[in-house]
């Protein structure tokens, strides 16, 4: 699987590309700024791009304003944004401009080998991956007005889990729950979120903006 990374710490882009070979894949480019990255994509264009959102000149949005290029000029090229700390705005952006192919982790995530190899295999397959981190922090926060005060503890955890980009089957395993009953709960948290069936492609995507708008 082909892969283009881009971020401007030099030694941090040369471990990551070392992981990222040691555990099969293909580096076919590296870049330091958000210009450099989108020329590398133009003329090869990978399954995943590994983008840091702070970049180069103004270490602001350059990351994720490229991934949005990146999107309408290559839409099967696989975006995976990385940050130093969680930002919710920015895993709200990437759900909301995306929606498929695409993944937020921390940086930390990397040292991970194998979870941060199998994130970049999922944003490649079209999953949606956000770190563990952020939706931790979600669950954890307590609101007078959430989003989510309808549902049960069990849809709270099944939905976290959606937001970290995992398939029914998936749940089934983490929850130890059959696959009937995590289908249950998933049509329950569609309900009880009013996401109309009209929208079924995408209601799993809305779902988890729900979610992460709720933080």
């Amino acid at each position: 699987m082909r892969v283009i990374i881009a971020d401007d710490a030099v030694l941090f882009r040369e471990g990551t590309a070392r992981i990222l070979l040691e555990a099969g894949f293909r580096v076919t480019g590296q870049a330091g700024n958000a210009t450099e990255l989108l020329d590398l994509v133009r003329r090869d264009p990978p399954a995943v791009a590994v983008i840091d959102i702070r970049m180069p000149p103004g270490h602001a949005t350059e990351g994720i304003d490229a991934a949005a290029e990146i999107r309408r000029s290559h839409p099967r090229v696989g975006l995976l944004l990385l940050s130093q700390h969680v930002d919710t705005h920015h895993a709200v952006r990437l759900m909301t401009e995306f929606e498929r192919g695409v993944g937020y982790l921390l940086k930390d995530r990397v040292s991970d080998l194998a979870g941060f190899a199998g994130d970049v295999r999922r944003v490649a397959g079209g999953d949606c991956v956000i770190d563990p981190e952020l939706v931790a922090r979600l669950v954890g926060r307590k609101r007078e007005r959430d989003t989510l005060a309808a549902l049960t503890e069990r849809e709270r955890a099944v939905l976290a889990l959606m937001a970290q980009g995992r398939s029914n089957s998936a749940l089934s395993a983490e929850l130890h729950l059959s696959a009937k009953t995590i289908e249950a709960h998933v049509r329950s948290i569609f309900t009880k979120l009013n996401l109309p069936p009209d929208a079924a492609d995408h209601r799993r995507v809305l779902a988890v903006l729900a979610f992460l708008r709720s933080g």
